[in-house]
């Protein structure tokens, strides 16, 4: 698994964002952030962001 990213870091792509533990450890819990936007604050110290379903553009 790549690095979390942390809350307030800028998310270098959009798509839905899953919150992961300090240990990495899954939650379930998810954030639909756009590509630029800072990652929103977690409930806990230490916990962070992965990125799990990138938006998919079509093209025109």
């Amino acid at each position: 698994m790549a690095n979390p990213l942390s809350p307030g870091d800028r998310a270098p792509k959009s798509g839905q964002y899953e919150q992961v533990g300090p240990r990495g450890g899954r939650t379930g819990a998810e954030r639909t952030v756009t590509r630029g936007e800072p990652l929103p604050p977690t409930p806990r110290r230490g916990m962070g962001y992965i990125l799990t379903d990138a938006t998919k553009h079509g093209k025109r």
